[in-house]
């Protein structure tokens, strides 16, 4: 099983831990934009199902 040499000081552990939580920022950001581009209808590059067979659903 692999084991660290040295103890991680607690700089990198930090800049560790800021990056991860960094990434969900970009995230979150870039699911809103891509949500309000859907509502506005102006998506483009994204492809989703639009519901134009509910009739099909009653079986």
């Amino acid at each position: 099983m692999a084991v660290p040499k040295k103890k991680t000081s607690k700089g990198k552990r930090n800049q560790r831990h800021a990056h991860w939580k960094a990434k969900a920022g970009v995230a979150a950001a870039k699911a809103l934009s891509i949500g309000k581009s859907v509502l506005s209808g102006k998506a483009q590059g994204f492809v989703y199902p639009i519901a134009e067979d509910e009739e099909d659903g009653d079986s």
